[in-house]
């Protein structure tokens, strides 16, 4: 008897893609059911207008006035004085009584440039970095 040393045929590898397709449209399905269309979920609406402000915490809130002739004011308490010097120790020690206090700046408009700028020196030396600054509205209301 004759010996066969060949094995049988090999069989090629192959992928069946069927199943993968099957995955795909699942997801593509879900996807396209759990889409949101903008045009479908925009509405036109008409926000309401409010003219007040957020309530602040009046209490963490350093005034610093500033007069038309350069003279200072620590919540409405006078500085002596016009240096950056005296500035630094008065709102030192307005700043003790508070936590993380923050410094409005209400100058006049009248008030000279250099005034103005003595303040934000003196509260960067007192380590008072949250400075903002007073304005006025059209309609009069201090801001």
């Amino acid at each position: 008897m004759p010996m066969n040393f060949r094995r049988g045929a090999r069989e090629e590898p192959e992928i069946n893609l069927i199943p993968f397709i099957d995955v795909l449209l699942v997801i593509l399905i879900f996807l396209m059911l759990s889409t949101t269309y903008s045009k479908f979920t925009e509405l036109q609406i008409t926000l309401p207008v409010a003219d007040a402000e957020k309530a602040s915490d009046r209490s963490r809130e350093i005034i610093v006035s500033v007069a038309a002739d350069g003279r200072y004011a620590i919540n409405r308490k006078p500085v002596d004085g016009r240096s950056v010097v005296a500035l630094t120790s008065e709102l030192a020690a307005a700043a003790n009584a508070t936590s993380d206090p923050v410094v409005i700046i209400s100058a006049d408009a009248q008030a000279p440039h250099q005034a103005v700028i003595n303040v934000m020196d003196a509260a960067r030396r007192a380590r008072l970095v949250k400075l903002t600054f007073a304005a006025q509205t059209s309609s009069g209301d201090a801001r």
